[in-house]
């Protein structure tokens, strides 16, 4: 029986082309030359930056300046899975702020609170702000809250992660809506005037300096944090003699 010669390795297999991962922010920076490692070190970081290469070469030149682009990289390689949050995990690292708003029967009086806890302080540092007026909405103080939580910390060059249960804030933010918003003078694609435009505009203008992602978690649903949130906004709500919302009063005034 005749056996032909055996091939060489190299050409009877065809190996996968080697990949390696940057993390530029994560529990652990660095090179990594596989993906679960790589995973597990951006996997639930606030403002996790990594991105994928095909040469070692690559990644440690990216690694110098972490530019990120939201595009497909270049040369055909596809970049690692996204690390998605559409609920709260139990963070226990970095800066995280939880916030909530709502107004009393919408409009009507209205209140937001913010929760920051600095897991990176020993002991871990926490900060709760609030406020309320006397007639707005619910979507307004949900940006408020937002805004009145990003305000207290300035630009800071750490990563932030911020958890609200405003589908329309965290929409707006990470689909980009409101940068369109603003870039069309404050028109949505169906021409008409995009609502809270003065509150949008504040909030852009303070997540320009940072890094920072928006992550909804479900309300009502028993994270403390979350819950906490609500009872600020609620008790600030139901204050006596709050401010205006000129934002929403004055625009009111003007359009009737």
């Amino acid at each position: 029986m005749y056996f032909p010669p055996l091939l060489p390795l190299a050409i009877r297999l065809k190996w996968p082309k080697k990949k390696y991962y940057a993390v530029a922010a994560g529990r652990k920076t660095g090179i990594f030359d596989n993906w679960p490692l790589a995973e597990s070190q951006v996997k639930g970081w606030p403002g996790a930056r990594f991105k994928g290469f095909p040469s070692r070469r690559e990644a440690e030149a990216w690694l110098k300046n972490p530019q990120y682009s939201t595009r497909a990289v270049r040369r055909g390689v596809k970049r690692p899975p996204t690390v998605k949050i559409n609920k709260a995990p139990d963070n226990r690292e970095g800066l995280v702020i939880y916030t909530d708003g709502g107004a009393i029967n919408n409009p009507g009086p209205g209140g937001y609170g913010a929760v920051i806890i600095d897991y990176d302080l020993d002991p871990v540092g926490r900060q709760e702000i609030s406020g309320g007026y006397r007639l707005t909405t619910n979507n307004r103080m949900e940006l408020m809250a937002c805004i009145a939580a990003l305000r207290s910390l300035g630009v800071l060059e750490r990563p932030i992660a911020l958890y609200s249960d405003s589908s329309y804030v965290v929409n707006a933010i990470n689909k980009g809506w409101a940068r369109k918003w603003r870039l069309n003078g404050w028109l949505k694609s169906d021409k008409k005037p995009a609502r809270n435009a003065d509150l949008w505009d504040k909030l852009l203008n303070l997540t320009a300096g940072l890094t920072i992602t928006f992550n909804w978690v479900k309300g009502h649903a028993g994270n403390p944090l979350n819950e906490r949130c609500d009872q600020l906004a609620v008790q600030n709500a139901r204050q006596n003699n709050l401010p205006v919302d000129w934002g929403y009063e004055g625009k009111e005034l003007n359009e009737r």
